[in-house]
């Protein structure tokens, strides 16, 4: 099965300077983040805050979710860091 993004939730981690958000492979739950410094490549000009980087991150969704589906299909692990070299 493919992975998807049905659930359209997304937070801020500050301890990691990313927006975190999930996929599903079938009925595996995956987490993604993206890092600031990926979000600023795809949103030149963002914010650098909690409110910026998750509102680069929904103008980018469509990007952002096939980027992730590009960095899922390398290898199967518990979580995925999106990094500026991904976009």
């Amino acid at each position: 099965m493919a992975l998807s993004f049905p659930n359209n939730s997304r937070s801020y981690d500050t301890t990691r300077r990313a927006v975190r958000f999930w996929g599903y492979d079938s009925a595996m739950e995956t987490s993604f983040f993206v890092t600031e410094d990926a979000l600023k490549r795809v949103q030149p000009g963002m914010i650098f805050d909690q409110i910026g980087a998750l509102r680069a991150f929904d103008v980018n969704r469509p990007l952002i979710y096939a980027t992730a589906t590009k960095v899922y299909a390398r290898g199967r692990k518990g979580s995925y860091d999106l990094v500026c070299g991904d976009f």
